[in-house]
């Protein structure tokens, strides 16, 4: 009987101290720190993603012209997987395949949002096993046509270096890594690799900054410049003649 009491009384602490962990993280630290520094709930550079909170997130760093559908065949052909929405399921499989170090390609990734809306694509590449570490970028479709009438799409691309909690809110995350230059250039980088981008150029970012700091609290550094890859336009068009 002591050793049953004993169980459900350690159970019952274990609920409370989860509830209470969420409700702190999850719910009173973020609205505490708007209210803290509400300089920061509106993103001040137009090049920088935000949190649901309104936290300022990743900068914008990576850009595509092209379709949707062109740019998740170059993905595809590049060795990237598209990301899953986050759900339940989904954030019960990537918690697992962390804890049991087990693969998980298609692990979601949180949403960040730019122009008042959560990203439209996002595609990852696992770095060992699990979805602990992973290199990732999220997209935007802009209002804004590049050359020949094409959309111009805006990302942002980093280094996820392992789940923690955030500085900030004391949530479960990601941490990224401070080298944001580094994950734009391997995005456009392994694209060019597979074939998919004949063609790139620049276009202002956040600017230069030693001293960044996304909605995790996690710190990083960047030239400021937004790459851009032009999809190959001969490609999307051989692609639509094959689905006819």
């Amino acid at each position: 009987m002591r050793r049953r009491s004993g169980m459900r009384l350690g159970l019952f602490v274990t609920a409370v101290v989860l509830i209470a962990y969420l409700a702190v993280c999850y719910f009173l630290v973020p609205e505490l720190w708007i209210f803290h520094d509400d300089r920061r709930k509106t993103p001040l550079n137009a090049m920088v993603t935000s949190t649901e909170q309104g936290i300022p997130g990743d900068p914008i760093n990576v850009g595509l012209v092209g379709s949707r559908e062109q740019i998740i065949r170059a993905f595809a052909a590049a060795g990237w997987d598209a990301a899953d929405k986050v759900t339940l399921r989904s954030s019960i499989d990537i918690g697992l395949s962390v804890v049991l170090d087990r693969p998980d390609l298609d692990a979601p990734v949180s949403p960040l949002f730019y122009e008042g809306r959560k990203q439209d694509l996002a595609f990852e590449k696992p770095v060992g096993r699990s979805a602990n570490q992973r290199n990732h970028v999220r997209f935007w479709q802009t209002t804004t046509t590049a050359e020949g009438d094409r959309p111009l799409w805006l990302g942002s691309a980093s280094f996820d270096r392992g789940v923690g909690l955030s500085h900030d809110t004391g949530q479960i995350t990601h941490h990224i890594g401070p080298d944001l230059d580094a994950e734009r250039d391997l995005v456009i980088g392994d694209l060019g690799k597979a074939g998919q981008v004949p063609s790139t150029y620049e276009i202002p970012g956040v600017g230069a900054t030693k001293t960044g700091r996304n909605g995790g609290g996690d710190p990083y550094f960047t030239d400021g410049m937004t790459l851009v890859g032009v999809l190959d336009p001969a490609i999307e068009d051989s692609g639509a003649k094959a689905g006819k």
